[in-house]
């Protein structure tokens, strides 16, 4: 099953963008799912509804830093790889998205607010966009980390 699917049905069984996107690749670089579900669940919804980078960006990140992040201070070339490879997915993830990787700038209310996370869930912007933003995440990545 391509981790496309992976990602896209762990949001739909409950999890946050972040959890769905990393966990599909963690297990694959060496991290279980309970770690990586656990690892990954601050960042859901623009950092815990914080308004930042959306989940499902800041999950593939993790997933890049998993795989090519540098475990020892001195080796520069793995950090190097590791923001370049990040930067090519932002660009890509721009390109189908547009330029703001923020949550509120994507899904189009902020999660933050009672009232914001009231009108995402009454327009089912949970399903409708943010599963979008989850398998195009995982499509992306699964490109980039192949």
């Amino acid at each position: 099953m391509p981790k496309s699917e992976i990602a896209a049905e762990t949001f739909r069984s409950g999890f946050s963008c972040s959890q769905a996107v990393f966990t599909a690749f963690a297990d694959g670089d060496g991290l279980d799912r309970k770690a990586a579900l656990k690892l990954s669940q601050a960042m859901g919804g623009g950092m815990a509804h914080l308004g930042f980078t959306c989940g499902a960006v800041t999950g593939a990140f993790l997933a890049i830093g998993l795989r090519h992040g540098r475990s020892r201070a001195e080796d520069l070339a793995a950090k190097e790889k590791t923001y370049a490879v990040m930067t090519e997915f932002a660009r890509r993830f721009r390109a189908r998205h547009g330029e703001d990787l923020t949550c509120p700038g994507l899904v189009g209310v902020d999660l933050g607010t009672p009232d914001g996370y009231r009108n995402a869930v009454d327009r089912n912007l949970f399903q409708t966009r943010c599963a979008v933003f989850v398998r195009d995440a995982a499509e992306i990545l699964e490109d980039l980390l192949k």
